[in-house]
């Protein structure tokens, strides 16, 4: 069942932007790819429906959590567009998140680990380079920071 939405259900660009908190060239660009949808007055302007805050929350927490505006996207695709999800649609959804969140902490708690270390950058300036990198032995494992990354350091 879809109502239609009278004048005051739909926020302009610059409402929207500013009960969200983001800029209105991103939600122009969020238009853009299909994130959100706006509807348009006989003069072109944008009118969102007011549910399309919770989509723009959506995607600042799911960008917040790691995921690209693809993820983000491909999980908005699984939810209501013209209503609020229901319980149930929204933890269907935000389950699909939990390994992305796992792996973020697990991430972060790796680079607080290593933070005062050897991160395997390949730059053997530090004297612990020598010690933990010697040679480089890093590169051989990839591009980047391989320690913070999850690689460990030879023995």
């Amino acid at each position: 069942m879809h109502r239609s939405l009278s004048r005051h259900d739909r926020l302009t660009i610059g409402e929207l932007a500013a009960r969200s908190g983001v800029a209105t060239s991103a939600l122009r660009y969020y238009e853009e790819i299909g994130l959100i949808r706006a509807d348009r007055t006989p003069g072109g302007q944008r009118r969102f429906a007011r549910s399309t805050l919770r989509r723009v929350a959506f995607v600042r927490a799911a960008q917040r959590v790691g995921l690209s505006l693809e993820e983000a996207g491909a999980a908005l695709a699984r939810l209501p567009e013209d209503h609020a999800p229901t319980a149930a649609e929204w933890n269907a959804v935000a389950r699909t998140w939990n390994r992305r969140i796992d792996d973020r902490i697990a991430e972060l708690q790796r680079l607080k680990r290593r933070l005062s270390g050897c991160i395997g950058c390949g730059c053997l300036s530090l004297r612990k380079c020598g010690l933990y990198n010697p040679d480089d032995a890093a590169a051989g494992k990839g591009r980047g920071a391989r320690y913070l990354l999850g690689d460990e350091p030879a023995e």
